[in-house]
This record gives C-alpha cells, sequence and structure tokens, in this order.
C-alpha cells in the first residue's frame, strides 16, 4: 500500500487524514502543534459536522517524530499556511520519495514555491473547497461535509497522467475532485473567490453575516472584478470551480466573480467564517497578504489599479498590529481606505 503522509495538520489537514483513514489508507498526519498531536494519539480525532460527530484513530506525530520512522512516502499531501510555504516544503522534500508526489492542499499561489523546494517533476496543483474550523486540540468542526467539499488537481504543464488519477482517487475519499488541464487557471480563480470573502475577516461575523451588512457584498463584488482583472491580464482563463459549469461562468461575464462569491457562501453554510477571520480572532497572521496582496502585486506591475484589494491589506495590517479591534463597523473603515487607496 502506498504511503501517505498528511503535513499540516489545521483543519484542511485534520480532516482530510480522518476520511483518508476511514478508506483504510496508509496516512499519518504530521504536525507542529503539540497539544493537537498529543489529544489526537490519546484521544483520537473528533470531525463535527451537520450530521454528528465521528471519532477517527489517526496515526499522529510531532515534526520531530519523522527523523526517528526513517521511511519516505509515496504521497505527501501539505496542508500549511501560505507563509509557511517554502520552509515546510523544504522540509518534506527530505521525506518524499524520488518518484513521489507533492500536493499543495492550500490556498494563495504557492505551486513554484513549492517546486523550488521539491523539485517541478514531483509536484501537482490542487484547489480545495473545504471549509474547515479548529479552535480546540483533537476537535475540528468540518463545515462543508463530503458531498458538498470539491477539488480540482492538475499537472504544472497541463497534462492529464496516470499518477494526477491517483491522486483523484485518494481525494474522492474526502469529497468531489475533479481534473483539470489548466491548473493556473483554477488556482486564480479560487484566489478570485478568497480575496473577496477577505474583507470579512476583520468584521468578526460569520460569512453569512458579513455579506448582510451594508455596502459589503458590493465592496466584495468589487474586490474580485479586480482579482479577475489582474488575472486576465496575465493570461490565466478563469476555471469554472465550486460545481459550477463552463456555460455559467460565460454567460455571467463580468459578474463572474459575484456569481462564484454566491456559490461559496452558499457551500460552506451558515457556520463558516473565512479563514482569514478565523485567524483574526485566534490572534494569528492570516494570508491576506498572499491573496488579496497578490492581487496588489501583480496590479503594481502590470500598471493595473487594485484600491479595493489595496485596502483590504492595509485593513488587515491595521489588525494584525492590533490597531483596531475585531468589528461589523469595520466595514466602513473598508471603504476609507478604498477612498484613500483611489487617490494614491
Amino acid at each position: 500500500m502506498k504511503k501517505i503522509c498528511i503535513l499540516g495538520g489545521g483543519g484542511i489537514g485534520s480532516c482530510v487524514s480522518a476520511s483518508l483513514t476511514e478508506a483504510k489508507l496508509d496516512v499519518c498526519l504530521v504536525d507542529q502543534w503539540s497539544d493537537h498531536i498529543n489529544k489526537i494519539r490519546t484521544d483520537g480525532l473528533d470531525v463535527v459536522t451537520t450530521n454528528g460527530t465521528t471519532n477517527t484513530k489517526i496515526n499522529a506525530y510531532h515534526l520531530s517524530d519523522l527523523a526517528q520512522l526513517q521511511e519516505k512516502f509515496d504521497y505527501i499531501f501539505m496542508a500549511v499556511k501560505a507563509y509557511d510555504t517554502q520552509w515546510v516544503a523544504k522540509f518534506a522534500s527530505l521525506y518524499l520519495k524520488n518518484n513521489g508526489v507533492f500536493v499543495g492542499l492550500q490556498n494563495a499561489y504557492n505551486d513554484d514555491k513549492n517546486s523550488e523546494m521539491i523539485g517541478r517533476k514531483n509536484v501537482i496543483g490542487a484547489v480545495v473547497e473545504l471549509s474547515c474550523e479548529i479552535f480546540q486540540p483533537g476537535i475540528v468542526q468540518r463545515n462543508t461535509i463530503p458531498s458538498g467539499t470539491w477539488f480540482a488537481v492538475g499537472e504544472l504543464d497541463g497534462k492529464i497522467t496516470p499518477r494526477l488519477t491517483n491522486i483523484q482517487e485518494i481525494m474522492l475519499n474526502v469529497g468531489k475532485c475533479d481534473l483539470t488541464d489548466n491548473i493556473y487557471g483554477a488556482k486564480w480563480t479560487k484566489l478570485i473567490a478568497n480575496s473577496m470573502t477577505c474583507p470579512f475577516s476583520s468584521l468578526s461575523l460569520k460569512n453569512w453575516e458579513a455579506v448582510k451588512l451594508p455596502g459589503m457584498f458590493e465592496f466584495s463584488v468589487g474586490v474580485g472584478k479586480e482579482s479577475f482583472k489582474v488575472g486576465k491580464a496575465l493570461g490565466y482563463m478563469i476555471e469554472p470551480l465550486f460545481g459550477l459549469t463552463n456555460e455559467e461562468i460565460g454567460n455571467a461575464g463580468e459578474n463572474a466573480a459575484e456569481l462564484v462569491m454566491k456559490k461559496m457562501v452558499k457551500d460552506v453554510g451558515p457556520n463558516a467564517r473565512t479563514h482569514a477571520a478565523q485567524d483574526h480572532v485566534k490572534g494569528r497572521r492570516s494570508e491576506i497578504e498572499f491573496i488579496n496582496g497578490k492581487v496588489s502585486e501583480e496590479g503594481r506591475r502590470l500598471g493595473i489599479p487594485t484600491p479595493f484589494n489595496d485596502a483590504v491589506c492595509e485593513v488587515a495590517r491595521m489588525t494584525h498590529n492590533s490597531e483596531i479591534d475585531l468589528d461589523p463597523t469595520n466595514v466602513d473603515l473598508l471603504y476609507k481606505k478604498l477612498a484613500e487607496a483611489k487617490k494614491k
């Protein structure tokens, strides 16, 4: 049986580990959060969904344990934050077989960075739509059950290969999984969707609550249209993610970003908070600089104004630096920073 390592035990990594373990695959979960690993070792992992709670006994290890295992993996699925990408990928390279496959189950645009650390021939790209939250060791809230969970996987060169279909077969144990010959376009489409929910992060609200604030939906659509425009200038073709069809995306035209966000907010359900909002609640660094910040960076390089994304980055910076509290009134601050960005 092929050996699988899930490297990163946050919400995504924990949910994937539980699903693959329940499918009787040879899986181990590795993470640096010692309390989480110790709790799983003692009591198993509780995954809470709308269908109830399941407890799974998972092979769980601390990062330091890998040196003692003295084995290499056929597959490594890395589920860490974008800012941890390079050092964790380099760490993973020591434990991947020469012909092994490395898949980044991450937000943002990390596949080229992963390739630098792992080797491009070993890397497969992935897009993830699995909403989950984790605040306590050993317990993860999975907002999207398997029937509402969606992945796309693709070779970086666009080919459909046997190893790609092997990855698809593995991920079908977690949710729906499509193959794509346009992984860069698919990744940018997900980045558009993420960029549109990142403005919610400083509001201390769940997604469905945030989107109903006066002016919030319009602001998020403004963010998405900028992200769409920058991606188009980069040559990325939008991909019909989240179960949408090419016809639906094509008919939406300039409103494609709005269509994607509505579908995503609906799919993740009423209890979900965006990943950046969870990080702010925990007092942790968010990935906004790698999502909205990526749009702003590429926009500057291409000469495309991105005041909406610039405003999101500035409010996130203020949140990180404890200059503002998490509060729904920060929607007004977003519009204030938008006005300032437009004047620059």
